[in-house]
């Protein structure tokens, strides 16, 4: 294991920083408004409020459009800000405790970025044609645009070469720019695209400066764990989880979900997933259940089980959005945040104070970072589970029926949180309730 020691202790607020503060939506130097960044400050404290022990940033390098298409790594976006911008905010979550963890686009790059607009102009004799899987028509030269490999299809989103040690030299000098400004680890966007073997040289080598960082690769579905332990990260995104909990809510079938948990407990042997119900890449929770009722339990089983887990932000406002197949399909999904914490509506409060709840008992309970899970009682609609690490344990129970329900306490005496009731060594759950024992 090359996870760091205060991943164990880490909770993460993600937020995607164009959406958050209003950008435009395509690049421009002169912004509506400029050091827009600098509104992140005004909500760190909202962030520690919450039980967050970090932020985890979606892109703020230089982009052509939603931040995913970098033109220049060692620039800060001017819809966001300024270096400066940058220290002052790593300052000032660092002041509170808080981690950062950046957004690394390594797999592919904008059409506006340096070396291949070389390519543009001078052909296949470009000094970074290498860069880039291309395809050239006969007699090319320069001024002549090659076919080129793209990312999923998106013609505006160049892949890289990860074969190049030139783009091996260069994700290494991103990432060491970076975390020495303050930055504590990276999220590897679209990790799964990219050879293993990159990572695992890159990671080595960035570590020998920064032992501490922390690397975590998107991965969707595939063996995370051979990924992960191939690539020399620390965490991969839990996708499979994310799918069960509202899968198994939405269908009353907690057979699904407690299949994932049985899964989960398997790579929990080998590192501690990034968990989550919600990214900037999907449907909100709160739009993803057919029954807003639910919505508790699928927070009971991200902050109960192990892993590292992250909260979107809006998540915990209750904020609705729905990802569409199209182009601004993201738009509802990464929406622009309020001037401060005093503006938000008091709508959300009841779900801001349900993640302050169950983040306060996982932040109680560090030890849950790696815990197991042992499923104690399933059926479509009830499930009790055993999170367990060493001599630590608790009892969790859940209830996605409209019927009061009667769950074997299995010694567990102690309600530490939810609706839950002990009577004769059972639990009592109210419809749709859920407990958390000790």
């Amino acid at each position: 294991m090359t996870e760091p020691d205060w991943v164990q202790h880490a909770i993460w607020w993600q937020v995607y920083p164009l959406g958050f503060v209003g950008a435009e939506k395509a690049a421009t130097s002169d912004p509506a408004a400029p050091h827009r960044l600098l509104d992140l400050v005004g909500w760190l404290d909202y962030a520690v409020e919450l039980g967050a022990s970090g932020l985890a940033l979606g892109p703020i390098f230089a982009s052509e459009t939603h931040g995913y298409d970098t033109t220049d790594y060692f620039a800060v976006d001017y819809r966001l800000g300024t270096l400066e911008d940058v220290d002052t905010l790593f300052a000032e979550a660092h002041r509170r405790g808080l981690r950062i963890l950046l957004d690394g686009v390594f797999n592919h790059v904008g059409r506006s970025f340096a070396p291949f607009q070389e390519v543009l102009a001078a052909g296949p004799e470009a000094g970074t044609a290498s860069w880039f899987s291309l395809d050239w028509p006969d007699g090319a030269g320069p001024g002549v645009e090659p076919g080129y490999r793209d990312f999923e299809g998106h013609h505006h989103l160049v892949a890289l070469n990860h074969a190049e040690p030139a783009v091996t030299d260069l994700v290494v000098e991103v990432m060491q720019f970076w975390l020495d400004r303050g930055a504590d680890g990276w999220r590897l966007d679209a990790a799964y695209a990219v050879p293993a073997s990159f990572w695992a040289e890159v990671t080595a080598r960035v570590r020998v400066s920064h032992p501490e960082a922390y690397f975590v690769g998107e991965y969707i579905h595939g063996d995370y764990a051979a990924e992960v332990a191939a690539g020399g990260l620390d965490s991969a995104t839990q996708y499979e989880l994310w799918k069960a909990v509202w899968s198994s809510l939405n269908d009353g079938n907690f057979f699904e979900l407690a299949a994932a948990l049985d899964r989960h407990t398997v790579l929990l042997g080998s590192f501690a997933p990034l968990t989550f119900v919600g990214n900037h890449d999907v449907t909100r929770i709160s739009s993803k259940l057919d029954d807003a009722r639910l919505l508790p339990l699928a927070l009971v089983v991200l902050l109960t089980v192990g892993g590292t887990p992250s909260v979107y932000y809006g998540d915990e406002q209750g904020y609705r959005g729905v990802k569409e197949d199209r182009i601004g399909g993201d738009d509802d999904i990464r929406p622009l945040f309020p001037p401060s914490p005093e503006d938000l509506s008091a709508i959300g409060q009841p779900v801001f104070a349900l993640h302050q709840e169950l983040i306060g008992l996982r932040r109680r309970h560090p030890w849950l970072h790696r815990a197991t899970t042992e499923v104690l009682q399933l059926s479509n609609e009830v499930l009790s589970y055993r999170a367990v690490d060493g001599d630590d344990s608790l009892m969790v129970a859940l209830n996605l029926s409209g019927a009061e329900q009667r769950v074997d306490a299995g010694g567990a005496s102690t309600v530490l949180g939810g609706q839950a009731a002990v009577d004769n060594g059972a639990v009592i759950l109210p419809p749709q309730g859920w407990g958390v024992l000790d």
